[in-house]
């Protein structure tokens, strides 16, 4: 391991599955990390904000979206190490839904993401972001058990 690994120290992302009906909402990446991979809505954690509420501002910077029935789902420890510098990323990942079924997501962030759009969770595109593709290869579900496509 470089020295500048050593000393670096992982980011804390807030990652959000954002569910409509049966699908959820992915975007093609456009920075360093992860380039041209399909991934969820995600940013970092700031200074003294709950996940719900960091979850609330990435998705309403990112998408112009607004979202409830927030909850946490688990938490991921990922290091990616097939870019030019390293990254350590703990993932904290949400769950939430649109406030209003029929609001468009809009790409407000064109530089990080090349646009996004809802996607059947078993029918994802390709190739996706490391971290997603980990957990979309296990059995891992992102709908709550009770989950009824129609309600929400």
């Amino acid at each position: 391991m470089e020295n500048s690994e050593k000393t670096s120290r992982p980011v804390v992302a807030v990652v959000v599955f954002l569910l409509k009906g049966n699908k959820v909402l992915l975007g093609r990446r456009l920075s360093s990390v992860g380039r041209d991979t399909f991934a969820l809505l995600s940013g970092h954690l700031e200074f003294g904000e709950s996940f719900e509420e960091c979850a609330i501002r990435e998705v309403k910077e990112e998408t112009g979206l607004d979202i409830h029935k927030i909850e946490y789902i688990t938490t991921t420890n990922n290091v990616v190490s097939n870019v030019e510098k390293p990254v350590h990323i703990v993932a904290i990942l949400m769950r939430a839904f649109l406030v209003d079924s029929t609001q468009m997501p809009k790409n407000l962030e064109p530089e990080k993401c090349e646009g996004w759009d809802w996607y059947g969770w078993k029918n994802l595109p390709q190739p996706l972001f490391g971290p997603l593709e980990t957990i979309a290869k296990s059995d891992f579900n992102p709908f709550p058990a009770d989950y009824n496509e129609t309600e929400n």
